[in-house]
């Protein structure tokens, strides 16, 4: 099986921060992840019947919608979903190839298309439905933070960004290092009670929600109970959520 790599005094903790108060459903994120991890890295990522009753394809990132609450605090909240970028994934440990592996320099969770057999033991590990079976190349795919993207030095500064990051219309994706607690990032989560879904699991995510504020607390300037991380509400139902 796979071992992770040993820790690294001040390596860095690359992952996606996601504001659900902010993110509108408009799926931007999806395409452009999409259009961007069809090439290179991870690509190509098929489609099955795209123009049938029931298409299917492999998709790195995808946004749920749901109905939550009732009365004044009901609302519509859109639930992107992709790879958090554990830094205890099961998905790497179960790997008997060596396939998935983390990066020790960035956190960074890779599979190696050349030595992954499409076992499939890396999915059935994951308990956020982060891994997608590739049905063409027999292998498995997954979200990459665009490795390809943000470290290349032909690109402006300002666009060595996850595709997803730089299509959002409303801004609700961002993008850093977690392990730097003077990041933009990481003072954006500390401000808002950034929350890693389903903690119980033990796979300590390093990408965070920021969970939506109700009008209430938007008029009065505050969080309210039920969006505390250990509160009682929206964030025990992002984990029922991902437990299904």
């Amino acid at each position: 099986m796979t071992s992770l790599p040993a820790p690294q005094p001040g390596a860095k903790k690359l992952a996606l921060v996601i504001d659900l108060d902010t993110c509108v459903g408009c799926h931007a994120c999806v395409v452009s992840c999409k259009e961007w991890n069809a090439f290179g890295e991870t690509g190509p990522l098929p489609e099955f019947s795209p123009y049938q009753a029931e298409p299917w394809g492999v998709w790195l990132n995808r946004v749920h919608t749901f109905e939550v609450g009732d009365g004044e605090d009901g609302r519509t909240v859109h639930f992107p979903k992709n790879c958090y970028h554990c830094e205890e994934p099961d998905c790497v440990t179960v790997c008997p190839t060596g396939a998935s592996y983390k990066r020790a320099e960035d956190g960074i969770v890779l599979v190696d298309a050349a030595l992954c057999i499409g076992c499939k033991l890396c999915s059935w590990a994951c308990p956020y439905g982060a891994r997608e079976f590739d049905e063409d190349g027999g292998v498995m795919k997954k979200c990459t933070l665009c490795v390809d993207r943000i470290y290349d030095e032909n690109l402006p500064e300002a666009e060595r960004m996850p595709a997803c990051v730089m299509a959002c219309p409303t801004s609700a994706r961002h993008f850093g290092d977690l392990g730097d607690a003077s990041s933009e990032v990481s003072k954006l989560v500390a401000a808002r009670g950034g929350y890693e879904p389903m903690p119980e699991m033990g796979y300590r995510p390093v990408g965070k929600y920021l969970p939506p504020r109700s009008m209430a607390s938007r008029v009065r300037g505050r969080t309210t109970e039920h969006e505390r991380p250990g509160g009682n509400g929206f964030l025990q139902w992002i984990d029922r959520v991902l437990s299904r």
